[in-house]
């Protein structure tokens, strides 16, 4: 089975669960130490401004918006029904769209207003980020089904250390870009590992009885 029974799991969503539950709590109580560390952190990142980097920034995020991430799964999801993984294509599906629609509980929760001046395209409420909530489990998806199918390890670090530096930029770009506090972007990290050990023990519990349905009867799990 692709993905396997960890002891640690209940652990994991335990910490990054409790994690995001304290953080969001302290948001929605407008505290003002966590407003002070974001404000710094937001200097340090704004700091030296260019076009350059500006263009750059926009980049990365346009290329993790929620919309591309949809598209990357889908494309995903493709390429693993063609080659027979079946049941994992559906997973990877239902872990993205089931994990947008609990980021967007959440922000309707918290109601989290933007940073002041951020761009009219970036809307809605703040906590936590979209992109980076929506990237994280696109390279969850990829470091779980497809990365362990690279037979050469220096091409499977190789790819797993670029998916790392990518999520780290897009956090960066959303600060640099005025569209989120530094905390949104960490909530969403948080929000999205304990989503996905939910969705992993779904997966694992499922998977099995799927197996038995005709049209995933053959495929590899």
């Amino acid at each position: 089975m692709i993905i396997q029974q960890e002891r640690d799991r209940p652990f994991r969503l335990l910490v990054s669960g409790g994690l995001f539950a304290f953080l969001a709590a302290v948001v929605m109580a407008q505290s003002g130490l966590l407003e002070f560390i974001d404000s710094v952190i937001i200097q340090v990142v704004q700091k030296h401004q260019s076009g350059t980097k500006e263009a750059l920034m926009k980049l990365i995020s346009f290329l993790s918006s929620p919309t591309f991430d949809i598209i990357w799964v889908l494309i995903i999801a493709f390429l693993l029904w063609g080659f027979k993984f079946r049941i994992p294509a559906l997973w990877a599906l239902c872990t993205l769209f089931g994990g947008d629609v609990i980021a967007t509980l959440v922000k309707h929760i918290v109601q989290r207003q933007r940073p002041i001046g951020h761009l009219a395209s970036d809307n809605g409420f703040s906590f936590p980020s979209g992109h980076v909530f929506g990237m994280t489990l696109v390279i969850a998806i990829l470091w779980i089904v497809v990365v362990p199918l690279i037979e050469k390890d220096w091409q499977a670090i190789l790819v797993r250390t670029v998916m790392i530096i990518w999520l780290i930029l897009l956090a960066l770009s959303r600060v640099y870009l005025g569209a989120h506090f530094p905390t949104d972007t960490i909530g969403a990290m948080l929000l999205a590992y304990a989503w996905l050990q939910i969705s992993e023990w779904l997966y694992l519990w499922l998977a099995p009885k799927l197996s038995h349905v005709k049209l995933l009867n053959r495929s590899i799990y």
